[in-house]
C-alpha cells in the first residue's frame, strides 16, 4: 500500500502515537513479530532433544514445579525473619516536639523558685523538645524461639515438596518423551501396514483376474487397506497431539520444530528390591515432608505455650532528649542513655491462650496421624511400583518375540494365500496380528521406562 504524498506528515504523526501511547505501537508491530518467529522457527532446522535435555528445559518453564520451588525459596525466606525475630535490632529515631504554653501557673510563681514551673505545658518536658536517640532492642519468649524451629522446620518441608514436584515431572516429562516415541512407532507401523494391505489387494486383484480367486476377496482386501488408511490418519493425528502436549512443557515460546532421541531399545536396568527398598526409606520426599510437618507440628505446640508464659523485652536507648538539638546547652551535656525492661506476665484473654494451645495440639495430633500413613504408603507404593517395573521388564522379550512371530506369520500365511492354500480372513487377520504386536511392544518398552520413573520418584535415582 502507497501512502499519500504527505507521507512525510503521517509518518511523524505515527511515531509521536506510538511514544505517546505504547500499546498502539506493541499491538502494531506483534502480527509481524509473530510472524517472522514461525518464519524462522520454520527455516531452521529440528532440535534434537534427549530425554535428559527435556528434563532440564521442563524445569525452566513448568509452573507446577516453579510454584513448588517459589515456595521453598520463602519459606527459607521465612526461617531468615524467625531467626532475626531472636537476635537485638536497631533503630535511630529523631523527632522534634513543639508544645504550645499556656502561660504561668500563677502570680507568685517565679522562674528562680525550685520545682515552680514558669509555664503550664500540655504534655511534654518543655515547649521545644528535641528527642535523637539510637535503640537497641530484644524480645526473649518462648514463642520466638519456637517460631524460629518451626520455620526450620518449615523450610524443610518445602524443600521436600520441591523435590516431590521434581520427581513428579520427572513422570510427566517421562510420559511426554516417550508417548512421542510411541506415537512415532506406531505411525510408522501403520505406515507398514497399509503398504502390506495395498500390496495384498494387489495381489488379490490379479488372483482375481487369473480366475484363482473370488471377487469377495478383493473387496475383503479393499475393505483392509481402506481401514488401514483410516487408521494412519489417526496415528498421525496422535502423533501430532503428542507432539504439541511435550512442546507446551519443554517451550518457553510455542515451538514444534523438534525431534526426539530413540532410546527405547536400551533399557535401564532394574535394581534389588532391598536396595530399593532401602533408598527409599532414606530418600523418600514424601516421608521426608510429613516428618517435616509432624515437626513443625510440635513446636508449633511450643510457641502456643510460649503465650501463657511471661515475656521479657528490653530496649537500650543513647542520644539526647533536650530543649535544645544539641550536645551540650550552656555547658550542660545533653547525651546520655537510659534502659528499660518489661516483664509481661499473661493474665487472662478470656481463654484465647488456652484456645490457641489446643488448635495447636489438634494440628499435630492431625500431623501424627498422617506421618505414620505416609509411612505405611510408602511400603505399599514401593511394592506396588516395583512389581509394575519388574512385569514390564520380564514382559519385553515376550514382546518382541511375538511381533517378530506375527511378522513372520503374515509372510508365510500371504505365501500360503497365493499358493491358494489360505483364505483372505486369515491373511486380513494376520496383518492385524503383527500391526497390534508391533503397538504392543512399543507400548511395553513405554511401560517399562515410566514404571522406572514411578518408582523413582520414592527412591531417587537409582
Amino acid at each position: 500500500m502507497k501512502l499519500p504524498q504527505n507521507s512525510a506528515l503521517y509518518s511523524r504523526i505515527g511515531s509521536t502515537l506510538r511514544r505517546l501511547f505504547p500499546i498502539l505501537a506493541f499491538a502494531a508491530t506483534a502480527p509481524a513479530f509473530a510472524q517472522l518467529t514461525l518464519t524462522a522457527e520454520d527455516s531452521n532446522p529440528p532440535l534434537t532433544i534427549t530425554l535428559q535435555d527435556a528434563l532440564q528445559r521442563a524445569r525452566q518453564n513448568a509452573p507446577e514445579y516453579r510454584a513448588a520451588v517459589t515456595e521453598m525459596r520463602l519459606a527459607r525466606e521465612d526461617r531468615v525473619q524467625a531467626r532475626a525475630a531472636l537476635l537485638p535490632d536497631v533503630n535511630y529515631n529523631t523527632s522534634y516536639i513543639y508544645t504550645q504554653g499556656t502561660g504561668p501557673l500563677s502570680a507568685n510563681c517565679q522562674t528562680t523558685v525550685v520545682g515552680c514551673p514558669p509555664f503550664r505545658f500540655i504534655a511534654n518536658n518543655s515547649v521545644h523538645e528535641y528527642v535523637s536517640q539510637a535503640n537497641i532492642h530484644e524480645s526473649l519468649s518462648l514463642t520466638n524461639l519456637a517460631d524460629y524451629r518451626r520455620s526450620a522446620a518449615a523450610a524443610a518441608q518445602a524443600r521436600a515438596r520441591a523435590e516431590i514436584a521434581a520427581r513428579g515431572l520427572v513422570v510427566t516429562v517421562t510420559q511426554a518423551y516417550y508417548g512421542l516415541l510411541v506415537a512415532q512407532r506406531k505411525y510408522a507401523n501403520e505406515q507398514r501396514a497399509a503398504s502390506e494391505a495395498a500390496r495384498f489387494l494387489d495381489i488379490s486383484q490379479k488372483l482375481e483376474s487369473g480366475g484363482e480367486v473370488a471377487h469377495a476377496d478383493v473387496i475383503k482386501a479393499r475393505l483392509q487397506a481402506q481401514q488401514q488408511q483410516r487408521d494412519l490418519q489417526e496415528s498421525q493425528l496422535a502423533m501430532e497431539r503428542s507432539r504439541l502436549d511435550l512442546a507446551v512443557i519443554l517451550f518457553p515460546a510455542f515451538n514444534q520444530n523438534f525431534t526426539v532421541v530413540d532410546d527405547l531399545q536400551n533399557p535401564e536396568p532394574l535394581p534389588p528390591f532391598a536396595e530399593v527398598a532401602a533408598a527409599g526409606q532414606k530418600n523418600n520426599p514424601d516421608l521426608g515432608a510429613a516428618l517435616a510437618a509432624y515437626r513443625a507440628a510440635n513446636h508449633e505446640v511450643t510457641a502456643a505455650w510460649g503465650g501463657l508464659l511471661p515475656s521479657l523485652s528490653l530496649d537500650y536507648f543513647y542520644g539526647i532528649d533536650a530543649s535544645h538539638f544539641a550536645v551540650s546547652t550552656d555547658g550542660v551535656r545533653n547525651l546520655g542513655y537510659s534502659t528499660v525492661a518489661t516483664l509481661q506476665i499473661p493474665i487472662f484473654s478470656w481463654g484465647a491462650d488456652r484456645s490457641k494451645l489446643k488448635q495447636a495440639e489438634l494440628r499435630r495430633d492431625q500431623a501424627h496421624v498422617e506421618l505414620n500413613f505416609a509411612q505405611r504408603q510408602l511400603l505399599s507404593r514401593l511394592r506396588q511400583f516395583y512389581s509394575e517395573a519388574e512385569t514390564a521388564r520380564s514382559e519385553m522379550e515376550s514382546l518382541a518375540s511375538s511381533a517378530e512371530m506375527a511378522a513372520d506369520s503374515l509372510r508365510l500365511t500371504t505365501l500360503r494365500y497365493q499358493a491358494g492354500e489360505s483364505t483372505v480372513l486369515e491373511v486380513v487377520d494376520a496383518q492385524n496380528t503383527l500391526t497390534l504386536a508391533r503397538n504392543a511392544y512399543d507400548d511395553g518398552q513405554s511401560r517399562y521406562r515410566v514404571a522406572l520413573a514411578n518408582l523413582q520418584t520414592l527412591t531417587g535415582t537409582f
